[in-house]
């Protein structure tokens, strides 16, 4: 699950006159090649109607929680035309992400956190958003044409789209799962007034199994082809502001950042490749950082070490909350002292989950004592809910 709303460009030029469609449609795929995408297709504006009906669903059901964003002007992301009435062709394009070792593993390492793949690189819209309008320029210049591009939050449905051009499937799970490339692929779209040749729409190839749907810690799949966000880790941990409901925390274990486990439990990963770009390769530092050095992080801290990361984004204060929650399943004692520092923080958010944390590594007595004397000095009411909450 990631969020937020930006991503677009429009761009416009003179390009030049007689360009077969199909040439410059393998023109097209070589130049984008050569820019780094790692595969490409085309589809039509009209071919996501299904995906539309089943989006509106989505959102009539309250699935999409606090992603107000999402419900906002369906029409605009149910039919490309809604957001631009002159598209004629959407093309897809992909960049594979794939990580050089098994996301799965961390959650082992209680005393570490867990923070998604596509996090523990360099924010990977920066990266395709350049690469997109590079390629535009490009498309510009070799055929008059007006275009737009979108990476990932814009109003686009990118994953019904991808299967339409043939990148992959959207499985069980909801996300795009592609033969050459498993879950590891970011999407970014160009949008163009040019007829291109289509390609023809990927088909579904999870047959029975369930391997995504079973492994969720939250179930968050009601059914097959269904998501409730509310019950996603990747919401609950980065688009969800306030406290995280008290019947996930356990079953967030390490997770300090998004969830990998359904798309790491994919079988056609056993096809997947290591991605190839650099800048979106895991940063030392952010494969298995200590929880108890996360927790020291102010903000100055906090934004050097997520530079040019996704996960700057939802700042320090929740950042810290989900270190918390990850500290008080560590199921280490010492981890403790961490904890109960950050009774004291400046952030009401933060002391909350201080104190759900403490609640799980210390004794009934200890903590009964912590919290006459918090209680004594805390006026934040989320705050004195949690003392309550967890005695």
């Amino acid at each position: 699950m990631a969020g937020g709303r930006a991503g677009v460009a429009h761009l416009c030029g003179p390009g030049f006159l007689n360009t077969d469609p199909t040439e410059l449609k393998a023109a097209l795929a070589r130049e984008a090649r050569g820019l780094g995408f790692d595969c490409i297709g085309i589809t039509e504006p009209g071919t996501i109607e299904k995906a539309g009906a089943h989006f509106l669903e989505f959102i009539a059901s309250g699935g999409h929680g606090d992603m107000d964003w999402l419900a906002s002007q369906p029409e605009r992301r149910i039919d490309p035309r809604g957001l631009w009435e002159d598209v004629r062709s959407v093309i897809m394009l992909g960049v594979n992400y794939g990580p050089d070792q098994d996301p799965l593993a961390i959650l082992q390492q209680r005393t570490r956190a867990a923070i998604s793949v596509y996090a523990q690189g360099d924010d990977y819209h920066d990266l395709i958003k350049k690469r997109l309008k590079a390629l535009a320029r490009w498309l510009l210049a070799t055929a008059p044409s007006d275009v737009k591009v979108f990476v990932d939050t814009a109003a686009v449905m990118e994953k019904p789209l991808a299967q339409a051009a043939h990148l992959g499937w959207q499985g069980k799970h909801t996300n795009l799962v592609s033969r050459e490339f498993g879950s590891w692929l970011f999407l970014g779209a160009i949008y163009t007034t040019l007829e291109l040749p289509r390609d023809r729409a990927e088909i579904d190839h999870c047959g029975s199994c369930r391997a995504c749907l079973d492994i969720c810690p939250t179930a968050a799949f009601p059914a097959a082809y269904k998501l409730d966000a509310r019950r996603c880790i990747s919401y609950l941990t980065i688009e969800n502001k306030g406290q995280i409901p008290h019947e996930f925390r356990q079953a967030i274990g390490n997770r300090i950042y998004g969830c990998d486990d359904c798309l790491a439990a994919c079988p056609w990963n056993k096809f997947a490749q290591e991605g190839r770009e650099a800048k979106l390769a895991a940063r030392d530092e952010l494969r298995a950082p200590g929880l108890a050095e996360l927790s020291r992080l102010d903000d100055a801290a906090f934004r050097a070490l997520f530079t040019k990361s996704p996960v700057k984004r939802i700042g320090r204060d929740r950042f810290l909350r989900n270190v918390l929650i990850a500290i008080g399943n560590s199921g280490d004692a010492a981890l403790a002292q961490e904890a109960r520092r950050l009774l004291d923080d400046a952030s009401p958010l933060v002391r909350g989950a201080a104190v759900w944390a403490l609640a799980q590594l210390v004794g009934r007595d200890e903590f009964a004592a912590m919290k006459v004397i918090a209680l004594s000095n805390e006026h934040d009411d989320s705050v004195r809910e949690e003392w309550h909450t967890v005695s």
